[in-house]
């Protein structure tokens, strides 16, 4: 409790004693930090979020004895990547069979059954899966540039306020013609608290950040793994042989 006190009152007086300068990039390392805890914490909430309907589907999916019910059933599971593919790449099977009706018709299972495409069709819809998984990836990925800024960014600007307060200080010294600790030491202590805020601002988002792009290098890895899934069992139901 007294260590608590010690150090909040020497934060107090170091503001107190910190120049206008430092004072107003103070305030700005006060705004990143609100900014890159807002990105950190709803990021984690999507990939979380993500992860979770990407698992519920998963399950449904395996459990399923067709592999088109889950697309013709049209059940939601919001923001899963891996249904944003699987529904892409029925989608595009349904785009490229020539004669079939619009999607939103529906399909019977047992005309879908019948449904037989060539082996370059199926490079077209391995291309559109592979920009649904591209632009998954992009979407778990954005607003992560604001963290990594915060993080590299927030010592720096820190930095920035201690040079400016000591430079500020030295010349009070200059002016008041008075060399001793104690003239010097408030606008040092002041402009040391500076940097302590950058630090402050940059530790939680880099540790953050680091932990988000480990997260999401894993989620790419699975989601690409389940594109070649899905390709394989379009292949494997629906292609049909090319004849010399």
């Amino acid at each position: 409790m007294n260590a608590l006190f010690f150090l909040s009152s020497g934060l107090v007086f170091s503001f107190e004693k910190a120049t206008l300068a430092t004072k107003l990039i103070l305030f700005f390392l006060l705004g990143v930090s609100s900014i890159s805890w807002t990105v950190l914490l709803i990021k984690l909430k999507q990939i979380q979020s993500a992860k979770k309907q990407s698992r519920k589907f998963l399950r449904k999916l395996k459990a399923s004895t067709k592999w088109l019910a889950l697309f013709l059933s049209r059940e939601a599971f919001p923001g899963s990547p891996h249904h944003a593919v699987y529904v892409t790449g029925c989608k595009e099977l349904m785009n490229i069979y020539p004669g079939t009706k619009p999607i939103a018709e529906g399909y019977p299972e047992k005309a879908l059954l019948k449904i037989k495409i060539s082996e370059k069709s199926l490079k077209l819809i391995q291309s559109a899966i592979e920009r649904e998984i591209g632009n998954q990836i992009l979407l778990l990925e954005d607003q992560m540039i604001l963290l990594a800024t915060a993080a590299s960014g927030a010592p720096f600007i820190g930095l920035l306020g201690t040079v400016w307060g000591v430079m500020d200080a030295f010349g009070d010294l200059a002016l008041s013609g008075k060399a001793t600790l104690a003239t010097m030491a408030p606008g040092v202590s002041g402009s040391l608290l500076s940097t302590v805020m950058g630090l402050i601002v940059a530790i939680p988002a880099l540790f953050g950040y680091n932990f988000i792009v480990a997260t999401l290098k894993e989620l790419t890895i699975d989601l690409e793994n389940f594109g070649t899934e899905v390709l394989s069992e379009i292949e494997k139901r629906f292609v049909m042989a090319e004849s010399d």
